[in-house]
């Protein structure tokens, strides 16, 4: 889950992380008075809080000396279509901004933490050289780069940080601040379960370490530990995908009209695949788990129904767990609770396929048969493609 700065902020305020006085969160100018007047004297920086970087290049970051400015930016802020070099061309609204103190900033350095993966541990990534250049920097620069793992069960030694602030060059009178703070973020990425803990920048001002801005992002399985960040608004999930998360269904949206209903990641994946080498696009990705029972295929067809690009579906179900001809009438079943209306295409594998396949053709319901995968997705792409110009000529 990732959560979006001022979020980020909560989270790290009460593990002693500085960050600047904070004015709280607004979604219209008129609450931009009382904001200002809890994020203390000016000036003040207005950010607009949404999940991509480059926000300050793309005019989502505006300092104000005045409160006239402060409101003058608040307005166009707020509401604006913001595009940066993070969203791949496509506009995010802007629907809230965060309104903080401004600091005077003597040095800029980038702290992060994520997951090392072939390490199997977590790495800090930091470099001097910090702002909002850091990924032109890793590609120019990457000696610039520093990286230091450490143990997740003893978090991040004294030691371990003291190496790290000399590495960076920090001045010896900033030494044990920039240790202290280095601490605190290794135990909130620890205690969150967190993939990426991201401050960039962190910054040297007259009054102390400051970390300026905050990324942070907590693995999805781990959630059920953290009841009270899954409580939270999910901001990159669509209703469809947060709709599947409460069914207990793997689901994510994709951009393509063929929508997919498979038992198994790695299958669903091969799918998707398999698809698009046969010239289709995939809908989603769906996998609906082992027990592709009547009842989870029927909640499976009426989300993916939902997404109103679904011109075919495809069904791909290998039995093993639940045999294919309890999978079989589990699908006729759920087919007629849901009224199909788009064409649907099964491929099964497994435990009794030849009876599953047998309760598929003697049911006086369209479905649309496979013997093999490359088979069910060329069906599949040509069926979506022949209710696509359908529609259109209907239309």
């Amino acid at each position: 889950m990732k959560f979006l700065e001022y979020e980020a902020k909560e989270l790290l305020r009460p593990h002693g992380v500085p960050l600047p006085p904070s004015g709280g969160v607004i979604k219209t100018a008129a609450g931009l008075p009382a904001a200002l007047r809890r994020a203390g004297k000016g000036p003040w920086v207005i950010k607009a809080q949404v999940l991509a970087g480059g926000r300050g290049k793309a005019g989502g970051i505006k300092l104000a000396k005045t409160a006239a400015q402060a409101k003058a930016a608040a307005k166009s802020i707020i509401g604006m279509n913001l595009v940066t070099h993070q969203t791949k061309g496509q506009g995010i609204k802007v629907r809230e901004v965060l309104v903080e103190g401004a600091a005077k900033i003597e040095r800029e350095i980038y702290f992060s933490i994520l997951i090392d993966r072939r390490g199997a541990c977590p790495v800090v990534v930091a470099s001097a050289e910090g702002g909002m250049e850091i990924e032109k920097l890793a590609e120019e620069k990457p000696q610039a780069i520093l990286r230091l793992p450490f143990d997740p069960v003893a978090g991040l030694r004294d030691y371990e940080a003291r190496r790290l602030a000399f590495d960076l060059k920090i001045p010896a009178q900033r030494v044990g601040e920039f240790v202290k703070l280095a601490k605190a973020l290794a135990t909130v990425f620890i205690q969150y379960d967190c993939s990426l803990l991201e401050i960039n920048p962190l910054a040297f001002t007259p009054k102390g370490l400051l970390a300026l801005d905050a990324k942070l992002i907590t693995d999805d399985n781990a959630l059920f530990r953290h009841q009270e960040l899954a409580k939270k608004t999910d901001h990159e999930t669509s209703s469809l995908e947060r709709e599947a998360r409460k069914a207990d269904i793997s689901y994510i949206g994709l951009d393509g009209n063929i929508g997919c209903m498979v038992n198994g990641a790695g299958l669903a994946m091969g799918t998707m695949d398999t698809i698009v080498l046969a010239g289709g696009r995939p809908a989603n990705f769906l996998d609906v788990g082992g027990s592709a029972d009547e009842e989870r295929v029927t909640r499976a067809f009426q989300i993916i129904l939902k997404d109103s690009k679904v011109k075919a579906i495809l069904v791909n179900i290998f039995g093993g767990i639940v045999k294919c001809d309890m999978i079989a009438a589990g699908i006729l079943a759920a087919v007629k609770k849901v009224k199909l209306k788009v064409p649907l295409v099964v491929r099964l594998q497994g435990t009794n396929v030849e009876q599953g396949r047998r309760l598929l053709a003697s049911s006086s319901l369209s479905v649309v048969q496979a013997e093999d995968l490359w088979d069910a997705a060329q069906k599949a792409v040509q069926a979506a493609q022949n209710n696509g110009h359908r529609n259109g000529a209907a239309s």
